[in-house]
C-alpha cells in the first residue's frame, strides 16, 4: 500500500467536500489502483487527506492524469493556502484498516526511532478490541526517517472519549509512550470518505 497525505489551511470544510464528490462521480472510475481517501478540516483550520493506493506507481499514474492537474487547481481555488504532501510506501494496517462509518479519526503524527517497533505494536493490536471496542482499525505510514502518520477510525468521538478514559495495562502504556510520546494529535470530528 501506498499513502500520500495531504494538509493544507482550510476554512471552507464544506466546499472541500463538494469538491471531493466531484472527484469521486467524475475522475473515480478512472483512477487505477485507487483504494479510499479519508479527510476532514480540524477544529483549527487544517485540512488532512490521507489517500491510499494499492502502490506508489498506481499514485503516481493518478497524478499524470490531465483531468487529475484539472481537479487539484479546483481544490487548491477552496483552500486557504498551498497544500503539503507527504509521500509514505511503508505503511501498516490495523484490526479492520479503518471505515467509511467512522464517526471520528483522529490523525497522529509524530516520530519515532524504532521503526520495526512501532510497527509491531500496531501490527499486534492484543486486547485493544475487548478494551478498547470503538476502535474500528487504521493505519501506520512511516518513512525512513521515522517521521509517521497514524490513522484510527472510531465508530464515534462520544465512544472514543469515553475509552480514552480507561487506563490500559502498565505494559501497553509504556509500550506507547516509548513510541509515540511526541506524537500530535489532530482530530476530525467530522470525517468524510471517498471509496469507490
Amino acid at each position: 500500500m501506498f499513502i500520500q497525505v495531504i494538509t493544507a489551511p482550510c476554512s471552507r470544510a464544506e466546499d472541500v467536500k463538494a469538491v471531493h464528490q466531484g472527484w469521486r462521480e467524475e475522475l473515480g472510475p478512472g483512477a487505477v489502483g485507487f483504494l479510499g481517501g479519508t479527510f476532514g478540516v480540524t477544529d483549527d483550520g487544517l485540512f488532512i487527506g490521507v489517500v491510499r493506493f494499492e502502490s506508489e506507481e498506481a499514485a503516481r499514474k493518478n497524478e499524470g492524469r490531465p483531468e487529475q492537474d484539472a481537479w487539484a487547481a479546483k481544490m487548491a481555488a477552496v483552500m486557504d493556502g498551498p497544500a503539503t504532501f507527504d509521500d509514505y510506501t511503508d505503511v501498516t494496517t490495523f484490526l479492520a484498516g479503518g471505515s467509511d462509518d467512522a464517526g471520528f479519526v483522529q490523525v497522529i503524527r509524530g516520530t519515532v526511532d524504532d521503526i520495526e517497533g512501532a510497527k509491531a505494536l500496531v501490527s499486534d493490536p492484543g486486547d485493544l478490541p475487548t478494551m478498547r471496542p470503538e476502535v474500528i482499525g487504521g493505519t501506520f505510514a512511516v518513512k525512513p526517517d521515522g517521521s509517521y502518520t497514524q490513522t484510527v477510525a472510531f465508530t464515534s468521538e462520544a465512544a472514543a472519549r469515553e475509552g480514552e478514559q480507561q487506563e490500559p495495562p502498565a505494559e501497553v502504556r509504556e509500550q506507547m509512550e516509548k513510541f509515540f510520546s511526541n506524537a500530535t494529535f489532530h482530530d476530525l470530528h467530522d470525517p468524510w470518505f471517498v471509496t469507490l
